[in-house]
């Protein structure tokens, strides 16, 4: 089998949004899946589906081209504002899309205008993480912005926290905006369907307060993908942490010094990683590179130790692993390594039913407990 290459269970991708949408119904908000991470793959997407999530959602319009295949029943959105040229592209592949600036708007009226469709806005609201979003006191007025374009519907009010700034959801920010929600509706005399409160970093508020107000909707990816909490980094209870494994084929083994030696200078990547230990080392080079994947999210097996990394190379130290040429290694991800070998034209995306799994032989599989 080819390597490296990334596999997901598709499984426990089912499961885990499953878990969470059960989780989330008592609260009254519902869960949309967000391919992002995984490159808008379709087979991931069909497993939050299958898993119960209402609707698909990705930053980008390819991702969602992917998404957005024939005979399609669940809704896609554009969870980033769509570029002012692409305008015409995001109105054929979304239903909904975030958005923040006049001029867009007025570019996916005319677009949807030509097209003979509705497109639908959320319109984005800053709540102190300083990325995407407008002031409160402008957003009466965007709302009208949005009802005087023919071939817009405003859906709803959405924000997001925790990924600029790392501003955490609490009751005052999430009440922030769903005043703002009752606010418009009484204004313009509507009723607004969406309320998406944010992300995966929203899990914690939304499981734990008595007030969720008017937020009806989370898009999660990192909390399905991965089982962690983005806040801290911490497992979600009850979900896989391990549904994507990243395996790379050995190239080198050897019994090196533990220190280099000769005059130092700065190594590839910038400063030369610390080195530890005295006498030798039994240590790998695997076929895996920061053109593959992020380092500091990559999580070895245990007993293996990352000594460094280059644009093709990967080198660890063994410790009592059995390792020849030819084997294979398998790591956990966190979420950058998740995004970045998704991306990565050099590594292979391999999606199965876990319980269908065929691992290739001569595997050492990590134990990931978390992100």
């Amino acid at each position: 089998m080819t390597a490296p290459r990334i596999e997901s269970d598709l499984d426990k991708l089912e499961q885990n949004t499953r878990s969470l949408v059960d989780r989330l119904m008592p609260t009254g908000i519902r869960v949309t899946g967000v391919t992002k991470a995984v490159l808008g793959s379709p087979e991931i997407g069909a497993a939050m589906l299958r898993g119960g999530a209402s609707g698909l959602g990705d930053s980008r319009v390819p991702n969602l081209t992917r998404l957005a295949g024939p005979g399609r029943s669940a809704s896609r959105t554009l969870i980033r504002s769509p570029m002012l040229s692409q305008a015409r592209r995001v109105v054929a592949v979304a239903d909904v899309s975030l958005n923040t600036e006049a001029v867009v708007l007025a570019a996916l009226d005319g677009a949807a205008l030509r097209a003979g469709r509705t497109h639908g806005i959320v319109l984005m609201i800053e709540l102190g993480d300083l990325r995407e979003g407008i002031a409160p006191d402008d957003a009466a007025d965007a709302a009208r912005v949005v009802l005087d374009h023919p071939s817009l519907r405003l859906v709803g009010l959405g924000a997001n926290l925790a990924c600029q700034n790392g501003v955490v959801p609490d009751d005052r920010n999430m009440g922030v905006l769903s005043g703002l929600v009752d606010d418009i509706e009484a204004l313009h005399g509507i009723s607004l369907g969406t309320v998406s409160g944010g992300n995966s970093a929203n899990l914690g508020w939304a499981l734990s307060t008595g007030a969720v107000g008017r937020i009806d909707e989370l898009r999660l990816g990192e909390a399905i993908l991965l089982g962690v909490d983005p806040l801290h980094r911490t497992p979600i209870a009850g979900l896989h942490t391990d549904a994507f494994t990243l395996i790379a084929e050995v190239i080198e083994v050897a019994t090196k010094p533990a220190q280099p030696w000769g005059d130092r200078a700065q190594a590839a990547y910038g400063e030369a990683p610390v080195r530890t230990g005295i006498g030798t080392v039994r240590q790998a080079i695997l076929a895996l590179g920061r053109q593959d994947v992020e380092l500091d999210g990559l999580c070895p097996p245990d007993g293996i130790t990352i000594l460094g990394m280059s644009s093709d190379h990967l080198v660890v130290e063994l410790g009592d692993h059995l390792v020849a040429v030819g084997d294979e290694l398998a790591f956990g991800v966190a979420y950058g390594a998740l995004v970045q070998a998704m991306t990565s034209p050099f590594v292979a995306k391999v999606e199965h039913l876990g319980r269908h799994t065929q691992r290739p032989d001569r595997v050492h599989l990590a134990e990931v407990s978390g992100g």
